[in-house]
């Protein structure tokens, strides 16, 4: 038993929806394309976790279902029902999954009221827990997105909020101390607190097995009646180990998407690509990186001699509370800050090897956001960091609409510009969960909390 496809995607994520939108785009023929996810619902918007659906009509849908292995040489699926699925291109938009605390020699994961938040499930059953937990008290583990998202939509339905992490300060593989301290303060005006330093050790149950406290490494007790768990994600490649080139924890593409084998392209969290601007090859973590590396990848597909390499800006933003933050390239080298740190916008600079290599901006417009993510991909020479904290915001805004040739670059007085080749390596937030980060979960949560 098996069906045929010529163009079969597996994964049912935001890379899957927009790597679907962009074949139908471009005029795949109906009965063509095929999707297999095990989740039992389309492709949907994950930042919002909402049922905003991203399928387009005309698209063989194999839900529910999990593929067990695959041969890419034969060019085979073959899923848990025995059924064996062809294709002549395969795009792998497997994403990642939730660390589990297992995986750290934690037991207890399972317990009715600790939750993970990967996909709509786990944000169903957050939801339910949360219901079940006005007033109550929250132990968030980790202090990354999902950490830092969670504790704020967990505040703001009237939750106690404690949040554990083993790292100095929160979002600690992207903020600087600086930065890092204005959010833990903001946070704590709203009733967060934060344990740093330490990390979980074991949980107190009840005779129901419910977790009712968690214990901590440096021998402190919490008392929880809901636990939130945001360690990290993997991702999902063992289908293809040994099978196609893996680096940097996924699958190693080119220039196109296209894997070490010429039939097989990967997109969104599970692709390692080349970030041209740092000539270094990348895997992101954020739905940014996610919708445009599938669109890029079916362009490959659909016309590989009018399409280029990809040439992608590392982004990632957040929205809680009333702040709103955005980070364009590379967070390597010396920062430099500027703006106001006791108001609402302020920002920083890094800067490497005398280039400036990445952007951070809260608070900002629409067009100072766009200014900043200009100047980043331009890379320009810096020479004097005395100047570049003075002119702050304004240096982004004036640079990002200068032209890219012939100009010096910033001394004192000026904000030209030069331009070189990509040099530095981009770490920022590798290992915390991006390209399915809940950026948006504040927004959904509350919107849903109106329909009870």
């Amino acid at each position: 038993m098996g069906r045929a496809f010529v163009y079969v995607i597996l994964g049912g994520g935001v890379a899957a929806g927009y790597a679907a939108q962009e074949f139908v785009k471009r005029g795949v023929s109906h009965g063509e394309l095929c999707i297999i996810s095990e989740e039992p619902v389309a492709p949907y918007e994950r930042p919002a976790l909402s049922k905003g659906f991203l399928l387009p009509e005309g698209i063989e849908l194999i839900l529910g279902t999990r593929v067990k292995s695959a041969d890419v040489r034969r060019k085979t699926l073959l899923t848990v029902t025995g059924e064996t699925i062809s294709y002549k291109i395969l795009i792998v938009a497997t994403g990642a999954r939730a660390l589990k605390l297992e995986e750290f020699g934690v037991t207890g994961s399972d317990a009715e009221n600790v939750c993970y938040l990967r996909d709509l499930a786990d944000a169903t059953r957050l939801v339910s827990v949360m219901q079940s937990c006005k007033d109550g008290n929250a132990v968030v583990i980790g202090g990354g997105y999902i950490g830092m998202e969670c504790a704020a939509s967990l505040v703001i339905n009237k939750i106690n909020v404690t949040m554990v992490f083993p790292e100095a300060h929160c979002m600690g593989r992207l903020f600087s101390p600086k930065i890092a301290s204005y959010y833990e303060e903001f946070y704590k005006s709203k009733g967060v607190k934060f344990i740093k330093g330490t990390v979980l050790t074991s949980f107190d149950l009840n005779s129901d097995g419910k977790v009712t406290a968690v214990s901590l490494r440096d021998g402190s007790k919490l008392p929880a009646d809901m636990v939130v768990i945001g360690i990290g994600i993997r991702a999902n490649t063992s289908l293809f180990e040994g099978q196609l080139t893996l680096e940097k924890g996924g699958i190693k593409v080119n220039g196109k998407m296209q894997s070490s084998n010429t039939s097989v392209y990967a997109v969104g969290d599970v692709a390692a690509f080349p970030v041209k601007m740092f000539a270094e090859t990348r895997r992101l973590e954020h739905v940014d990186s996610a919708r445009k590396s599938a669109r890029h990848a079916v362009a490959a597909i659909m016309e590989p001699e009018k399409t280029g390499e990809f040439d992608y800006l590392p982004f990632f933003y957040s929205r809680v509370f009333t702040l709103s933050w955005q980070f364009y390239g590379d967070n390597a080298g010396e920062v430099i800050h500027f703006g106001d740190f006791s108001g609402k916008t302020f920002g920083a600079y890094w800067i490497n090897k005398g280039h400036l290599v990445g952007s951070f901006l809260e608070g900002g417009t629409k067009e100072q956001y766009e200014g900043i993510a200009k100047a980043t991909r331009l890379k320009p020479a810096i020479e004097d960091l005395g100047e570049l904290e003075r002119q702050g915001l304004g240096f982004a805004l004036t640079a990002s609409q200068k032209p890219s040739s012939s100009s010096p670059p910033l001394v004192a007085g000026s904000s030209n510009l030069v331009i070189e080749k990509p040099l530095h390596a981009w770490y920022a937030t590798a290992g915390v969960i991006v390209a399915a980060s809940v950026a948006a979960f504040a927004y959904w949560y509350g919107r849903r909390r109106r329909r009870w």
